[in-house]
């Protein structure tokens, strides 16, 4: 019996990745010291609901950015896409096909073709290698580069990420924090990806260094024609590097956008309330608004519409009933129960609203 079709539709012919109603949970397991002391019942304890349900679809060439507050479970979903964690339920689709079903040859050029950066380029790279061998090991390894010219493939590596070739007799001590996250970038760009999650790669720099390898992301895309998923908390760097950007809120997606659109006119309470956190430097506007409460705990999410506890348009069905993504512009999905114009009135019949825009 063949698989049935993701439930995105006829677009998933042209897609890189598809996350097709994917959910992960994490179950939590008691420690052997509580196990001996006996304090472990026979109740399971509560999973934590890192992802639920989520669909998106990750276009060849585009960027797409994730935005939300720490804890959403951007980072969990940027290993999904990565295949560094396997779904609870639904499926990862690689090119339209499931990657989990795929034979193993090619299950392994696809794993090759999605890489991922990290956040805290000390911490993932081995401090007991030398530069050469962290970005020249895994290409040699998959057959990629002979042995014996890994010395010129790294050489080239690292001359594609802005370093010197000497810097492959060094350790990763002996360089600055932008400096490894550019070898990082070398280590993923070795086995020739075709997709790079980016989970926070340029949060821990300064903001000149972020500028710099922001802009070495982007010569990277137009050289390489690489695709991005690009992970931030941070508005700014989404707005400046992604062609459309999701919304996440304690483990849904509850927006989705072009980046112009959703900047512009964003149709979800919470993106409205995470922009308006956004701080701009403008004369006689030096307050911001900020989100009030807290987010739920991910162990017991409310029910219907999780932002409802927060959100100060809630109606009584955000309470018990969870909306699902609908259409409400061109390449714009939101979220919500109510229409934009219902919770900002102000924009009823402008050029902003979406509704009158499309």
């Amino acid at each position: 019996m063949p698989p049935s079709p993701p439930r995105r539709g006829a677009s998933v012919t042209r897609d890189l990745i598809t996350l097709d109603g994917v959910s992960k949970h994490f179950s939590p397991t008691p420690s052997l010291a509580a196990r001996l002391a006996g304090l472990v019942t026979g109740r399971r304890p509560a999973a934590v609901r890192a992802v639920t349900d989520v669909d998106l679809a990750v276009r060849p060439g585009e960027v797409v950015g994730l935005v939300g507050e720490s804890g959403c479970g951007k980072s969990t979903l940027a290993r999904l896409v990565a295949g560094l964690a396997v779904p609870s339920a639904g499926r990862v689709l690689f090119e339209g096909r499931d990657r989990a079903s795929l034979p193993p040859r090619e299950r392994r050029a696809a794993a090759l073709a999605v890489q991922m950066i990290f956040q805290d380029a000390s911490s993932s790279l081995n401090p007991r290698l030398r530069v050469e061998d962290i970005v020249g090991e895994a290409p040699v390894t998959h057959g990629l580069v002979p042995a014996r010219e890994r010395r010129d493939a790294v050489a080239a590596l690292l001359g594609r990420v802005g370093l010197p070739a000497d810097a492959m007799t060094r350790y990763p001590h002996q360089f600055s924090g932008g400096q490894r996250a550019r070898i990082g970038i070398a280590r993923a760009l070795a086995v020739k990806p075709r997709l790079l999650v980016c989970d926070e790669s340029v949060a821990a720099l300064d903001v000149s260094i972020q500028a710099q390898v922001l802009n070495l992301f982007m010569d990277l895309r137009r050289d390489l024609g690489l695709t991005y998923l690009f992970v931030s908390h941070d508005l700014g760097v989404i707005a400046h590097i992604a062609d459309r950007v999701c919304v996440m809120y304690l483990g849904r997606i509850v927006e989705e956008a072009p980046a112009e659109t959703l900047f512009a006119a964003p149709a979800h309470p919470y993106t409205v309330s995470l922009l308006a956190q956004t701080p701009r430097l403008v004369p006689g506007k030096r307050r911001f608004t900020g989100l009030t409460g807290e987010p739920p705990s991910p162990l017991a999410p409310p029910p219907g519409c999780h932002f409802h506890p927060r959100c100060p348009a809630a109606i009584p069905r955000c309470r018990s009933e969870a909306p699902l993504l609908r259409p409400v512009g061109p390449g714009q999905r939101v979220a919500c129960h109510r229409d934009r114009s219902e919770f900002l009135p102000e924009t009823r019949g402008s050029a902003a609203d979406p509704a009158v825009a499309s």
